[in-house]
């Protein structure tokens, strides 16, 4: 297991490689720290899974707006309906092209969670993966969020390949997630 200030000027190349590699790694977001893979890496996703302790849908990065509806199938009245979540401390649910992630990670109806965090590392690390990259927050199902560095290593040093350390996090709550439904939007969690 390989530790990296978020600041190293290597952080990116470290993340980049070891995901492409089939690696998990845990990174900080705008709100809480994340369990990252190739969200198109069948092998890694089951990896994320066991570590977890779950399966079933999983939220993956996106590095801009663009991007982010680059990847929808849904009806240009639908992605203005979502434009307002994409970004921040949201995480938007909505229909996906075939091929962008594998389908061990989509939700009903080929859905799938996408966030664009407020954090240049997650930007810059989604904006040169060539697929996205799983955002799920750091803990076993059903257990609360870590965000302190020495809880997190010491529950998950053994089970990751890398961990991007930029400190204790302040916040301890996960973004909001909203779905689009039939053209409607309903809030899961604030």
């Amino acid at each position: 297991m390989i530790e990296i200030d978020v600041h190293n000027k290597d952080a990116i190349k470290t993340a980049l490689r070891v995901i492409g590699k089939g690696g998990v790694i845990i990174y900080p977001t705008d709100t809480l720290y994340g369990f990252g893979v190739d969200a198109a890496n069948d092998n890694a996703i089951e990896k994320l899974n066991s570590i977890k302790g779950r399966s079933g849908p999983l939220s993956v990065l996106a590095p801009d707006e663009t991007t982010a509806l680059s990847w929808a199938n849904i009806s240009l009245n639908e992605a203005e309906i979502i434009r307002p979540h994409l970004s921040g401390y949201s995480t938007m649910i909505y229909k996906v092209v075939n091929n962008i992630v594998s389908h061990k990670i989509l939700g009903n109806d080929h859905s799938l969670g996408v966030r664009i965090p407020h954090h240049t590392f997650c930007n810059e690390l989604s904006k040169l993966y060539p697929h996205p990259i799983t955002t799920t927050s750091v803990n076993r199902h059903g257990g609360t969020a870590l965000n302190d560095p020495k809880s997190i290593l010491k529950e998950f040093r053994a089970e990751i390949d890398l961990f991007i350390n930029s400190g204790r996090l302040i916040g301890n709550k996960g973004s909001s997630i909203y779905q689009l439904d039939h053209g409607k939007l309903i809030q899961l969690r604030s």
